[in-house]
């Protein structure tokens, strides 16, 4: 791909003789003979250079018009190299065009060999500070995402079926929906897809939409300029761009805001976004990966969601089951799951009882894959023997579909109604448990059953009162 050199001086001469150097060296060029019209030039596309002239007609000497517009260019762009150009080079106007923002200094008449390699080497630094840029944010983007790996265990029917679509998809490059309730394993799903795919040595740049507000959505999805707005104290490179020719991962899909979802549809469709604070359009390419526990179909019908934009994210739907549609998984999860616990704390691997495995398999799960991971955590640490048992679970035991179905045939099952109780009074259990279960934090309890924080707490308080109205009843 040739590179764009932006020129700027109001001698036609200069223009074309530049020109005609530069194209035979294969650069791409624009002229413009006043700073308002190179400045115009800088808004509509991107060059990798500007060399410019410092004095234009209005003043021909000071090169006051040449420091004013390298100011007004370095507002709009930090990193893009500038190299001026004067007949009246004296080491004055050097060192002030150095301390405004420009990277070179050459007088006329120029060298042209000496021109072409001033060029050649802002251009590689430049983009050498570019590509140490986006690494940096990337990295950081990666400390702040970093979750449990690991591999995708499939023992289940279920899961093997799913495993079969998703190696099937991840060869394309289609955009992919997954689904699911919390906890089930839909980032890692995507970090896997990702990992198969034919973009698997380029970035998987994650995204909580859950945690980007509708504020400043624009910034963080599209990036912003230095100065773009109060806060913005540097330019920031936006999750798209991070993404180019990798994977995007927008997670919890379904907590974007209503209001941004236009703009989110129209990056995806004509890949073309601008940062804020700039009119510049930048082209972008990247593989989409989606995931929500919500059901998307439902809040489109309540207008919560963009019709046209769940089009353009569920090309191919995959849903991940919940672990308790898939028993045979529990036991190879669970032993994996302490295997990374004993690797982080430097202990020897436990076994689990038949005992403390009976129980897993029982157990509903609510939390499913990521509360079984929170449960191995504790009971390896816990453990003060060789073998985890079911104490050191900390989980409810509970009876299995066949032995509730088998204890209700034969009669042992309580049918008495007036001792049965309401669901209010065993929705409540269940959510005053798991809040004890958590130590009190509403967070990670709400989160365990698939709530928000202010769902959880208006779903406590509305159990309460159902359950009062029960008892003076």
């Amino acid at each position: 791909m040739s590179q764009n050199i932006l020129i700027v001086d109001d001698d036609s001469g200069v223009l074309s003789a530049l020109e005609m150097l530069l194209k035979a060296e294969g650069f791409s060029v624009v002229s413009a003979e006043t700073p308002t019209s190179a400045l115009a030039a800088i808004n509509r596309q991107d060059f990798d250079l500007i060399l410019m002239d410092l004095n234009y007609s209005r003043d021909t000497t000071s090169g006051d018009e040449g420091i004013k517009m390298i100011e007004a260019i370095r507002k709009l762009d930090e990193l893009i190299p500038i190299v001026v150009m004067t007949g009246w080079g004296t080491i004055e106007v050097a060192v002030s065009t150095m301390q405004m923002g420009a990277n070179d200094f050459v007088q006329k008449p120029w060298e042209n060999d000496r021109l072409l390699a001033i060029i050649s080497n802002q251009i590689k630094l430049v983009n050498s500070q570019k590509r140490s840029q986006k690494l940096t944010q990337q990295n950081l983007l990666l400390r702040e995402q970093v979750e449990k790996s690991g591999e995708v265990i499939a023992e289940s029917k279920r899961m093997r079926d799913v495993m079969t679509l998703v190696n099937q998809v991840a060869k394309s490059d289609v955009s992919v929906l997954l689904t699911g309730e919390n906890g089930t394993g839909k980032s890692l799903f995507a970090r896997y897809i990702h990992s198969q795919s034919m973009r698997k040595s380029e970035s998987l740049v994650s995204v909580n939409m859950g945690a980007v507000t509708e504020s400043l959505f624009e910034s963080e999805m599209f990036g912003h300029l230095k100065g773009a707005f109060t806060d913005a104290k540097s330019t920031r490179i936006g999750r798209f761009e991070l993404a180019d020719r990798g994977t995007l991962f927008l997670d919890e899909i379904a907590n974007t805001p209503y209001s941004q979802q236009g703009k989110l549809l129209r990056v995806l469709e004509e890949s073309q976004f601008e940062k804020v604070g700039s009119s510049k359009t930048q082209t972008v390419n990247i593989r989409l990966v989606t995931a929500t526990n919500a059901t998307l179909d439902e809040m489109v019908n309540n207008g919560e969601f963009r019709k046209d934009l769940l089009y353009r994210i569920n090309t191919i739907e995959i849903e991940i089951p919940p672990l308790r549609e898939r028993i045979e998984d529990i036991l190879p999860l669970a032993n994996d799951f302490l295997r990374q616990v004993a690797d982080k704390y430097a202990q020897p691997v436990l076994i689990i009882s038949n005992e403390a495995a009976k129980v897993l398999q029982s157990y509903s799960w609510p939390g499913n894959v990521r509360e079984l991971g929170h449960v191995m955590e504790r009971a390896q640490i816990l453990c003060q023997g060789d073998s985890i048992g079911v104490s050191e679970l900390g989980i409810a035991v509970q009876q299995t579909h066949t032995e509730k179905h088998n204890s209700f045939e034969s009669g042992t099952l309580e049918s008495n109604s007036s001792e049965l109780r309401t669901l209010a009074s065993i929705e409540l259990e269940v959510v005053q448990q798991r809040l004890a279960y958590f130590d009190g934090n509403a967070l990670s309890a709400a989160d365990s059953l698939g709530l928000s924080r202010s769902a959880f707490y208006r779903r406590l308080e509305k159990l309460k009162e159902e359950e009062c109205q029960s008892i003076n009843k």
